[in-house]
């Protein structure tokens, strides 16, 4: 019975839904499909009626089977081009079975689950495409706006255009500059603007040149709707027929699959089934040729109409093909008094708008503007099919050169030796840029080649192998790097090279102390003695303890920056390239200026993520303690109402000298005033840990006493913490959480402090209640 009465409620709130969304939305469609509907059906060449039948299909077809739910499919200016050759070529009816086969086709795609590979075409080249649609359609048709009649293609329309302005002046004129300027106008009237532009110009044009009595040539809806039209096989060369089919299943099917993805942008429902689309889409080119209508696909006006209207389901669009239909059935008579210069005028209209300026300037900031303009150039001046080769054709040639784009720099260090760096893909194409750049190094000289390569193909390991040989027998050696996986080396050892592109990894070991790195393979880790690093090599007696050498250490450092400057810069680049301009710390991370303790590393967190204040103890001064100090002070206060984080974590350590020295008192630390100075900020800790009880450390009784201290003193740091009004109000409101974390250095071990004190952090434990002890007692 419960489930029946939920059954029940969800049927009724979507047959609500229904009645406030997408109805009012379906009659706002309507008004757009049915002139943008005739329009189109002149521009092709094909009957009134037969537009009118392509949006009545789009809409009860390929709204409730196609695969958006707000997609709204009909006739589409994009095809116009395609339809007003075939038309002219093969006759109408033929071009209705044109049509039907061509929904066929994009049946049996849409079965076979390609419809993704659809986005794979340039969107470069489907804007180009209908760029250039709209410069031929707008030619032609403004043509007619003058009083003429369009010529056999763009150019001559073209050519013809100045003699149509200078001696046409007719009614037929002034018919389709009011349309036009009504067009332009009517979005900009805010009381108005609910009544379609298309829609409100058609009807004022008419009204207008009835009243007046302008001598106008009339739309006649009476001749498709006494001779139906019904297909019939084409005559003529098979294989131009075959290339018709394909051409206008794929160009419908790019279009309707396009405009899914950017409707998917448009609203926030079901995301878009592109197999499902372009299977309901072929079920409605089968249909709509089947009853003499015009090709039909997904149209973007309609589309974002549709959603600006607020559909929320596909009763919108299948809704808005029952008005038209009822439109076609009961007032088709209507469309007589609409007058075919007004029809062009919206097409001009139409055609300009197709040119968007705003694609074009999203296109130039990605290098595609080329393949644009000769897409719409080669369609406007030679036609639809060749331009759209010419354009894939040329966006394939760009993708060949990012693909295959190397950069190669050399320099001479100070150490004479050379420095080379080839980063990109290494293919047969950068060959000649690679040997001229490495025969330019002197023979016998030192090199350092770094390969910075996601791909190297033979030919470009023969050139760089052949030229390694010939260095090394003149006297010259050669070092190289290979920062992304082993393609010179597997390939020098004859193992075959996977043709896939592989990840950059990071560097091996990157964790480990430079000395550590230096001495090679893990089985040669050095050994320490006092403070000094010394590799353990076979047949060696492990050296006394020294001092570190002089001098050494600066090299050594400015090595690690190479190190990372070759390795890993260009593995972090593009993050730190975003980060660049601002930081969005999460955490505030205090602790001690200890060495051993990496904060990114026990935390596994990156750049950008921490925060960090560093100093001797990890010690957090009270408010108002003596004396002074304003740089931890100053820290908390940024990262709280600058950067706003949302923890503060306070993390200890293991064997902490400052801990150590205050144990002693101070003895252990003559002639340092500052740093005796700073342990006074230590006192509560240590009073904190002469008065507690061993059994009730965070640590437990089992602690020696100067790890017990360690921990105690992350909980009192924590205190201090609270003693800055600024930190405790925000704590009490919720906004900030304070952490107090252990790092045991001899067992790699983080501890978090929580309701039982300090536990050990597992892959598999749940979050802790995290707070801080005192006394015994948990402070939350």
């Amino acid at each position: 019975m419960t489930v029946d009465t939920e059954s029940d409620a969800t049927k009724t709130k979507r047959v609500r839904s229904v009645l406030r969304h997408d109805l009012p939305a379906s009659l706002v469609v309507f008004l757009v499909a049915v002139p943008l509907s005739l329009g189109i059906a002149v521009t092709s060449g094909a009957p009134l009626i037969a537009g009118l039948v392509a949006a009545v299909v789009g809409g009860l077809v390929a709204g409730p089977l196609g695969g958006s739910v707000v997609q709204v499919s009909g006739p589409a200016a994009g095809l116009a081009l395609v339809v007003s050759e075939l038309v002219h070529r093969y006759g109408w009816r033929a071009t209705c079975m044109i049509t039907l086969m061509a929904g066929v086709v994009q049946v049996v795609l849409g079965a076979f689950k390609v419809a993704r590979t659809a986005l794979a075409v340039s969107p470069a080249v489907v804007h180009g495409m209908l760029a250039g649609v709209g410069v031929v359609i707008a030619l032609a048709q403004l043509h007619v706006v003058l009083g003429g009649q369009p010529q056999r293609s763009a150019l001559e329309n073209l050519v013809e255009l100045p003699d149509q302005i200078v001696h046409n002046h007719s009614h037929a004129v002034a018919v389709g500059v009011l349309t036009i300027a009504l067009l332009v106008l009517w979005p900009r009237l805010p009381r108005v603007s609910v009544v379609p532009a298309p829609l409100a110009a058609l009807a004022v044009a008419a009204l207008t040149a009835g009243v007046l009595g302008w001598d106008v040539a009339r739309a006649d809806l009476s001749k498709g709707l006494a001779e139906w039209a019904t297909p019939v096989l084409p005559s003529g060369d098979w294989h131009g027929i075959a290339g018709a089919v394909l051409l206008v299943a794929l160009l419908a099917g790019v279009e309707s699959l396009l405009c899914s993805v950017a409707a998917d942008r448009m609203h926030d429902g079901p995301r878009a089934d592109l197999d499902r689309e372009l299977t309901g889409l072929g079920l409605a080119n089968l249909v709509s040729g089947a009853l003499g209508g015009l090709p039909v696909a997904g149209v973007i006006v309609r589309t974002t109409t549709n959603v600006r209207a607020g559909a929320r389901s596909r009763w919108s669009a299948t809704l808005h093909g029952g008005w038209v239909l009822l439109f076609a059935v009961g007032l088709g008579w209507s469309v007589t008094l609409i007058p075919m210069e007004a029809l062009a005028a919206l097409l001009v209209f139409i055609g300009v708008r197709m040119v968007n300026l705003g694609t074009v300037r999203g296109l130039h900031g990605h290098g595609e503007l080329p393949i644009y303009v000769l897409t719409m150039g080669a369609v406007v001046v030679i036609g639809l099919a060749e331009g759209v080769l010419l354009g894939l054709g040329l966006a394939a040639l760009f993708a060949l050169r990012r693909l295959t784009r190397v950069s190669i720099h050399v320099r001479l260090e100070p150490d004479d030796r050379w420095h080379v760096v080839v980063t990109g893909s290494l293919t047969f194409v950068g060959v000649p840029s690679l040997t001229s750049s490495l025969r330019a190094i002197p023979a016998g000289s030192a090199v350092d080649l770094d390969l910075n390569v996601d791909f190297m193909d033979n030919a470009a390991f023969e050139a760089l192998h052949g030229w390694r040989l010939e260095h090394e027998r003149s006297g010259g050696t050669v070092t190289i790097d290979e920062i992304h996986d082993t393609w010179y080396s597997t390939a020098a050892s004859g193992t075959r090279v996977s043709a896939a592109k592989t990840p950059p990894q990071a560097p091996e070991r990157w964790w480990l102390p430079r000395a550590y790195r230096q001495g090679g393979p893990l089985s040669r880790i050095p050994i320490r003695h006092g403070q000094s690093v010394t590799p353990a090599r076979a047949g060696q007696d492990e050296p006394s303890g020294q001092g570190a050498t002089p001098g050494v250490a600066v090299p050594d450092l400015l090595a690690g920056t190479a190190d990372f400057q070759r390795r890993t810069a260009p593995l972090v680049r593009p993050i730190l390239t975003r980060m660049a301009r601002v930081q969005q710390p999460s955490h505030l991370f205090i602790t001690c200026a200890d060495s051993r303790v990496v904060p990114n590393l026990i935390t596994a967190s990156g750049p950008g993520d921490l925060f960090t204040v560093r100093n001797i103890g990890n010690l957090v001064p009270r408010h108002g303690a003596a004396p002074p100090d304003d740089s931890v002070v100053a820290a908390v206060e940024y990262a709280t109402a600058a950067l706003d984080v949302s923890t503060i974590t306070v993390c200890g350590h293991s064997g902490c000298g400052a801990m150590a020295a205050l144990l002693c008192a101070g003895e252990n630390i003559p002639g340092l005033p500052g740093l005796s100075n700073w342990l006074r900020h230590g006192d509560h800790t240590l009073a904190r840990y002469i008065l507690s009880d061993p059994a009730s450390d965070p640590g437990g009784e089992d602690a020696g006493p100067l790890d017990r201290l360690c921990r105690l003193n992350v909980s009192q740091q924590l205190d201090n913490l609270r003693t800055h009004p600024s930190v405790a109000s925000l704590e009490a409101s919720g906004r900030l959480q304070l952490v107090g974390l252990y790092f045991d250095i001899g067992a790699a071990r983080v501890h978090v402090l929580d309701r039982e004190g300090f536990t050990p952090v597992t892959t598999c434990r749940a979050e802790p209640e995290i707070g801080t002890q005192a006394g015994g007692a948990m402070v939350r």
